[in-house]
């Protein structure tokens, strides 16, 4: 975005909404800063401490026209911050003892069990290491809109590495593989399995796709200005044949996650649409030990195994991009000592494409959620965003 048109956002955007407490006024500013000086359109945050929403500010616009304002109840399409949620649903099946991480798939997807993956195991698909972060053959989005499909497609498919071994970021095949095993375990697909037993109790505000009732209360994604010709095809011609296969097939962007075929969908790792409170309250659920809100959804030591490392390394799908070592739970990505969600290494959470996020600290029991409509251009770690946790444990 140009000088000018920060200035020229920065003039028209619509009044900081909600409350915040004293103690973390830093966070209010740093959101407001995000308007007027990193090209935020409409965007909400929240923060919660020992399990009370602490922080609860909106502002902006919901569209690009600057017609609507962003309302208390505005949701979003979170992109990835999705994965974070989908991951505690099965963690919660776990800590019930109803589904063991350290199984093998095929013992609960028994079709999974094709292709040399008699002996991939839930962890690997929590991990991103089942070696499915994309399908061989062409899969196009109306296709992936088809769970049946979809589902059936990976459970036939062959790894591209040995399952366990390396992490490859399984960009939207996520959703679908954890998805299943949470269907098959629970009966219920994932969405209601959600509501019935997080978003239900606590107050709703996030659901995986869009009802159709909800659609005046989604904001307009707005996509990231595009890079030069000349970058993006210095880009892809760095993607190894699984990258390629995990980015682009299909490939996904704002104009796609408008429609109408895009929120109808239950793409679990890509597509839920919530406010920031309610990614607070979900991530909170982790940030608590199991604990929110004065209710226990699962046993400490089950949410504690969301960070259990795989161990560091370059990412098969985003090493190319990112260019550095990540690490990643069984689900959240940890803080590590690059400080991804705060000074504490232990810390976790998941970034969103174009710059959402979720975060969870059970050492300083917090949580912050953020979610906003103007993408980004970096794959993680969004300017506002991180303007945002740094106020929030310059607070703490």
């Amino acid at each position: 975005m140009s000088t000018q048109e920060t200035r020229r956002t920065a003039r028209t955007a619509a009044a900081v909404h909600g409350h915040c407490d004293p103690r973390f006024a830093g966070v209010r500013q740093a959101f407001e800063d995000n308007f007027r000086e990193r090209g935020e359109l409409g965007a909400a945050v929240a923060v919660t401490a020992g399990g009370k929403t602490v922080v609860d500010l909106w502002g902006g616009w919901a569209d690009p026209a600057r017609t609507r304002p962003w309302e208390r109840d505005t949701v979003v399409n979170v992109w990835s911050t999705t994965k974070g949620v989908v991951a505690l649903c099965a963690h919660l099946l776990a800590g019930r003892g109803l589904l063991d991480l350290d199984a093998p798939v095929a013992a609960y997807w028994p079709e999974f069990a094709a292709e040399g993956k008699e002996k991939v195991l839930v962890r690997h698909l929590l991990s991103h290491r089942a070696g499915l972060p994309g399908l061989r053959r062409p899969h196009t989005l109306e296709q992936l809109y088809d769970w049946e499909l979809t589902t059936g497609r990976l459970a036939a498919t062959a790894p591209w590495w040995e399952p366990g071994t390396r992490s490859g970021y399984h960009v939207l095949t996520y959703g679908f593989l954890v998805g299943e095993v949470v269907r098959r375990v629970s009966g219920l697909r994932v969405g209601a399995f959600l509501e019935r037993e997080l978003t239900g109790p606590l107050g709703g505000g996030f659901t995986v796709g869009l009802p159709a009732r909800q659609a005046g209360l989604a904001a307009e994604l707005v996509p990231a200005p595009a890079r030069p010709p000349a970058e993006q095809s210095a880009f892809f011609d760095k993607l190894t044949p699984v990258a390629r296969a995990a980015l682009t097939n299909p490939a996904a962007g704002p104009a796609q996650a408008n429609s109408a075929g895009w929120r109808a969908a239950e793409l679990l790792a890509a597509n839920g649409h919530g406010t920031a409170r309610a990614v607070a309250a979900l991530y909170g659920v982790l940030a608590g030990r199991g604990a929110f809100g004065g209710r226990r959804f699962l046993p400490a030591r089950a949410a504690e195994r969301v960070r259990e490392s795989e161990g560091p390394g370059r990412d098969l799908v985003l090493g190319a991009a990112l260019e550095e070592d990540t690490e990643i739970g069984l689900g959240l990505w940890l803080s590590g000592p690059r400080g991804l969600y705060g000074p504490n290494p232990r810390a976790f959470g998941h970034d969103g494409f174009g710059g959402s996020c979720g975060l969870a600290d059970p050492e300083a029991g917090v949580s912050l959620g953020y979610v906003m409509n103007r993408m980004g251009s970096r794959l993680a770690d969004d300017p506002r965003k991180t303007a945002l946790v740094d106020a929030l444990y310059r607070a703490l």
